[in-house]
């Protein structure tokens, strides 16, 4: 019996047929059959296109129901999905496709030129899907038949590539596998309790972990429905809650809700589960969303290695400022940097070792053994610490990394645009605490010596040339030096603390 992630979020069965899959903000209904037939005549066109088992095919699109069949075509097809934040640049862009070497780049209407002219063997074949469902991507396979065949694939073998750097370094293939998916949604469709009667209020971006493998396969395996937003807009969202059972969000979803006067009890009266991820939920909102609409937020703890590794619990106490407990079939640990145990309640890295967690990083063996103990436990590099009921906080993220409004930012990579722009001599990235995104990334420049007056608005422009948005400062704060220890390193935990109020003023 085959492993592929596919047979288990759409089986061939009749009776799903007609079920209500997913809900446009129009009111256009798409069912489990007609996503199963859409993915099939995508699937066809790709293996007409010449895409095999274990080929990569990109996706850089705005959200949209065409999009979520795109995926569920690669899935059938045992290709490996590689999905792309929409805010990339082409210079980011260039990277990406160079590293995966996609056999089939899925894009905007707009971008395919500037695709098609990059050097041609970052992708064998562009193709277009516009929000509205338009592009080649469709056109070329509206008149075929569905294709009916499921690739048969291992639970080891690769799904998904999702990249992320880290903190330092350049970006990391993540390869996640049909067993790890499997898993997932296997595991929170028990936790969560999710049936055929719940209703899924989706404002997340399908690019990303959260919004794509947490919630779309939960949903999808529980036969559930979605309540399809394109992008998240909180007077959408609270106009909907009523038609709604469940919604998943980022803290930054939750404080724009917040901010909606018409966020009652009431409104929220058929709604059972509010879950958050992606970045650290504060205290502060956890009570102020609980007063406002008589609902604790199940906060939940997870990253792209891993998806999911902790979870409040569905029916038990949810405690603001800790992220649950373990899923079943993990073990967990909290070391030193050695690897060794500390004593219960001290604070350590945390490792894990299970079905969730990734295959390594694509292409690059020896920084995937360097993220593994010999006894293949992962590294996640966050600090945690756990009660002695087995519950988990979180002291501190992987060191440096931001966490924006539920994206991460690497600093690193920030900084080294920054460093090439004329006048900088260098530059230090940082979070700091922000109302709105959790943390806001401010950077802290150092002038040349010889330069005259530098403009925090014109770096940020240039850096817009080659960042995503939410990459780029909203804060730039330029001096003489920056604060270094007796190694000339930047003392960032110093900036951090002497710039925390920065978002207050």
């Amino acid at each position: 019996m085959t492993e592929n992630l596919y047979s288990l979020l759409l089986p061939s069965d009749p009776q799903d047929d007609a079920r209500a899959a997913l809900r446009t903000e129009t009111d256009a209904v798409w069912s489990y059959g007609d996503l199963r037939r859409t993915a099939g005549r995508i699937a066809r066109l790709l293996h007409e296109t010449g895409v095999i088992r274990g080929d990569r095919v990109a996706v850089q699109v705005e959200k949209s129901p065409e999009a979520l069949c795109l995926y569920l075509a690669v899935l059938q097809l045992g290709a490996v999905y590689l999905p792309l934040n929409t805010a990339y640049t082409l210079t980011e862009l260039r990277y990406f496709l160079g590293d995966a070497e996609p056999a089939v780049f899925v894009g905007p209407p707009h971008s395919a030129g500037e695709v098609e002219a990059l050097d041609p063997s970052v992708a064998r074949k562009v193709l277009t899907l516009a929000p509205d469902g338009g592009g080649s991507l469709m056109e070329a396979c509206r008149d075929l038949a569905p294709w009916d065949a499921v690739a048969d694939v291992t639970a080891d073998e690769v799904a998904a590539i999702l990249y992320t750097s880290g903190t330092t370094g350049r970006p990391k293939g993540a390869m996640i596998t049909h067993g790890n998916l499997g898993y997932t949604a296997r595991t929170l469709t028990r936790l969560w309790g999710v049936t055929e009667s719940d209703v899924l209020l989706h404002g997340l971006p399908i690019f990303h972990a959260h919004g794509l493998f947490i919630a779309i396969n939960t949903m999808l395996l529980g036969r559930a429905s979605i309540l399809f937003l394109a992008k998240f807009n909180a007077d959408r969202v609270v106009a909907l809650l009523p038609r709604a059972t469940l919604f998943m969000g980022v803290p930054t979803l939750y404080t724009r809700l917040l901010a909606d006067p018409h966020l009652t009890p009431a409104l929220c009266r058929a709604m059972r589960l509010f879950t958050c991820g992606s970045a650290p939920l504060s205290a502060e909102t956890f009570a102020r969303f609980e007063e406002r609409t008589g609902h604790r937020i199940l906060e939940r703890y997870g990253m792209t290695e891993t998806a999911i590794i902790t979870t409040n619990p569905l029916e038990g106490e949810r405690v603001p400022g800790t992220v649950g407990y373990p899923l079943p079939g993990l073990e967990i640990r909290v070391a030193d940097e050695a690897g060794r145990a500390v004593a219960p309640g001290e604070v350590g890295g945390l490792e894990l070792r299970g079905p969730n967690v990734f295959k390594g990083y694509w292409r690059m063996p020896e920084k995937t053994a360097a993220e593994f103990r010999p006894d293949g436990f992962f590294i996640t590099g966050d600090l945690v610490s756990l009660a002695p009921d087995g519950r988990v906080s979180i002291v501190s993220r992987a060191k440096d990394l931001i966490i924006s409004g539920g994206y991460n930012v690497y600093p690193r990579e920030v900084e080294s645009v920054l460093g090439r722009i004329a006048g900088v001599r260098d530059a230090a990235v940082i979070g700091v605490p922000h109302p709105d995104f959790g943390e806001g990334v401010m950077a802290v420049v150092e002038r040349q010596p010889e330069c005259g007056a530098l403009d925090g608005a014109e770096i940020v422009a240039q850096a817009a040339r080659e960042l995503a948005g939410y990459k780029l400062p909203k804060i730039v704060v330029i001096q003489d030096s920056l604060p270094r220890n007796a190694m000339g390193k930047v003392q960032k935990n110093e900036l951090r603390e002497r710039h925390k109020d920065a978002f207050k003023r």
